[in-house]
């Protein structure tokens, strides 16, 4: 076990992260979490509100099939442009799109063609954004392990911070202040992306096709057998475990606590996503998949505390342990892929591992409500963690992943 997660011996001292491209980047990062996390409150509130819950689920399902569809795509074109090109382009369109429904939505009731275009074209763009997400990082910070876990604080923060403003401004202004809000969070997010300056890339890149780039990143992330491995064990566990615990999760602690329970427990979430991303940043094991499979193993604890329906302070608890467990192995996953991939094929190859990790969690949030139907929630819950379990023993029994070394 000590040599499974022991630390690597470096006598270089840690390389400074804050350099002027990684706080622009990390601003860009921050801003636009925080419109992330703001938009499915405004969704749920405000278009379930005029045009019910059939009509939230639509918009969300309209916002999903083009990311999923197109993400590949946006890999290509990052590695074609520039990621940064590629990030910039996808917030103007957002920029366009959030504007128009905040504009409808201040001159009266939009109307429901323009909310499923805007959310068509946001996730197109989104599509386009999210490939270069890993790409950027290593072109920023020296320390990528280091620069990921500060984000993933980040990340966290906003998770925590996007709702309750965008409930604020909805109680205060209306559902148009919240997409005006989230118009500008893209604004400053592709200002500060515009004013990274990056070094141009080495060599002349041979002339290729689409579909031969598409092939050349397939090629790429099928040769890394300790990537697809990982991907296709994410596959059960975003059909069987994540995807089903988003909607079981808040439905049955809400409905057994009330809805300042669940805020509550989301609260524990959001603080062991930070701390997590803190030890992340701090522990370095030679071997980062195998220590983020045992820590893996915590996250078991979220969908069983809910299952065993159990009080207040140890649903916190297990959330909190659960969120540690889930932001250490974020970090070093994306540390291992920035790490172990060349630059000139890196958002190809983070474009399938993208695509295989959302479409998994897809498949299980519109698998739940029928399955729910049947099957009692708290027992799927318990599938849940049984399956999580077993996760994290297929990540460690698995060689390729459990061998793979720090870079």
């Amino acid at each position: 076990m000590t040599a499974l997660l022991g630390r690597e011996p470096s006598l270089a001292a840690p390389a400074r992260l804050w350099t002027r491209d990684f706080t622009l980047y990390f601003g860009a990062r921050v801003v636009s979490l925080l419109g992330d996390a703001m938009m499915p409150v405004a969704a749920a509130l405000a278009v379930g509100a005029i045009y019910g819950v059939s009509g939230v689920g639509y918009v969300l399902a309209v916002w999903t099939a083009p990311f999923v569809l197109f993400v590949l795509f946006g890999g290509v074109f990052a590695d074609r442009v520039g990621a940064r090109t590629m990030m910039v382009g996808a917030d103007v369109v957002r920029i366009f799109t959030q504007t128009a429904v905040s504009v409808a939505f201040f001159t009266g009731t939009p109307p429901f063609w323009l909310l499923l275009s805007a959310s068509f074209l946001s996730g197109a763009a989104a599509a386009m954004f999210q490939p270069g997400v890993n790409g950027m990082v290593p072109l920023v910070a020296t320390d990528p392990q280091r620069a990921n876990g500060t984000l993933k604080i980040a990340d966290a923060a906003t998770q925590l911070g996007g709702p309750v403003l965008a409930g604020l401004l909805m109680a205060l202004t209306g559902a148009g202040a919240v997409y005006a809000v989230d118009a500008a969070t893209f604004l400053l997010s592709g200002l500060c992306l515009a004013f990274i300056r990056l070094t141009p890339a080495a060599g002349v890149r041979e002339r290729s096709t689409v579909v031969l780039d598409l092939r050349r990143g397939w090629t790429e992330f099928r040769s890394r057998s300790w990537m697809w491995s990982v991907i296709l064990i994410w596959v059960f566990f975003g059909v069987l475990v994540f995807g089903p615990y988003i909607p079981l999760g808040s439905h049955l602690i809400g409905d057994r606590l009330g809805d300042a329970a669940y805020g509550w427990v989301m609260a524990g979430l959001g603080a062991g996503t930070v701390l997590g991303g803190l030890i992340a940043i701090r522990f370095r094991p030679a071997r980062p998949l195998a220590a983020g499979g045992v820590a893996i193993f915590g996250f078991a604890f979220i969908p069983l505390s809910v299952a065993l329906e159990l009080p207040l302070p140890l649903l916190v608890a297990g959330h909190l342990l659960g969120g540690t467990a889930w932001a250490f192995w974020s970090v070093m996953w994306s540390t291992s892929v920035q790490t172990q991939v060349t630059p000139d094929v890196l958002n190809r190859v983070t474009a399938y591992e993208v695509a295989g990790s959302v479409a998994g969690v897809a498949v299980g949030q519109a698998l739940v409500g029928p399955v729910s139907e049947i099957v009692d929630p708290r027992d799927l819950l318990l599938v849940s963690t049984g399956v999580s379990f077993a996760v994290c023993a297929a990540l460690l029994l698995t060689p390729p992943i459990r061998r793979l070394r720090r870079v």
